[in-house]
């Protein structure tokens, strides 16, 4: 059956590997190789230079490991993704505890070379392996009073110090609309670059929405709900004035503490131009899933 999204980019438009498993040195948007960044008012961030594969891999923002740069490589090795499961609960036909071959095995696997946008106005294109998220919701038959997806992070406080520091709430939540989980572009990811995903990037499944800001992108999952009513979300609760549940991309809405109308490309280097912020990050396609609806206040 031929797929149902459109995709005008290649392997060459993909920010190189290096540079993306180096992503998170941006999001810090403080400290990188000894640049100084304003992310908060939307500056140039830290620097990017070319890194080795150490000082990609030990250089992280993952704060259920810890607030420090290096602490998701030194703690992130000792959660153990070999069994993994998943709880699958709500309104759904066939709820229960899965595996990962139980929940996904059989699926068609993809690469999908994606846009990616943060909120703080960054952007790169990276190639994704995963399934879509509608054939696992076709598997565990989702219920006609369903509207929404909830997804829930792991959480295990005797591996993750930041968990038993509570320096953000944790489990880290968030959720989808059902129409948006079920449009064809919205992957459960299982790979980069061919690879399994790190640990500290976020093993071993996450879901990518990309036509969304990137922290609605939830990583390691554990839990799927179905729900009829629109589920919490982690940055909403930390402050909902500057995070919407739906955290579409839109270069006509600002972020109430910088401008979302351009974005800086991550490899293009420190005086590279920043190019304009497409809507809903250039998939077009999507739009009429928002028909009538005001996207300055649901934002």
């Amino acid at each position: 059956m031929a797929r149902r999204w459109t995709n005008t980019l290649t392997h060459a438009d993909v920010t190189p590997k290096a540079v993306w498993l180096n992503r998170r040195q941006i999001m810090a948007g403080a400290i990188g190789l000894g640049a100084a960044g304003l992310a908060g008012q939307g500056q140039a961030q830290a620097a990017l230079e070319p890194n080795t594969w150490e000082e990609i891999t030990s250089y992280n923002n993952y704060y259920e490991f810890g607030v420090g740069k290096t602490d998701p490589a030194a703690n992130a090795g000792a959660l153990d993704t070999a069994d993994w499961r998943i709880t699958v609960d709500g309104l759904v036909d066939n709820p229960g505890e899965y595996s990962l071959t139980d929940l996904i095995g059989g699926l068609d696997v993809e690469e999908r070379i994606y846009r990616f946008r943060c909120v703080e106005a960054w952007s790169m294109v990276v190639p994704w392996n995963g399934i879509e998220l509608a054939d696992v919701l076709d598997r565990i038959g989702v219920q006609d009073r369903a509207k929404y997806v909830a997804f829930e992070t792991v959480v295990q406080p005797e591996v993750m110090p930041g968990v038993s520091r509570r320096v953000i709430p944790f489990p880290y939540v968030e959720g989808l609309r059902l129409d948006e989980a079920r449009h064809p572009l919205t992957l459960l990811a299982t790979g980069i670059y061919g690879n399994p995903i790190p640990n500290q990037n976020g093993a071993p499944i996450r879901l990518v929405v990309p036509w969304k800001y990137g922290f609605k992108s939830i990583k390691a999952i554990v839990r799927i709900t179905l729900a009829e009513e629109e589920p919490p979300t982690t940055w909403n609760i930390l402050n909902a004035r500057e995070y919407g549940f739906y955290a579409n991309v839109n270069p006509t809405v600002s972020h109430p503490r910088w401008s979302q109308a351009t974005e800086r490309r991550i490899g293009g280097g420190l005086f590279a131009t920043r190019q304009d912020t497409l809507m809903f990050n250039g998939y077009d396609e999507v739009a009429s899933l928002y028909d009538g609806m005001d996207l300055a206040r649901f934002y």
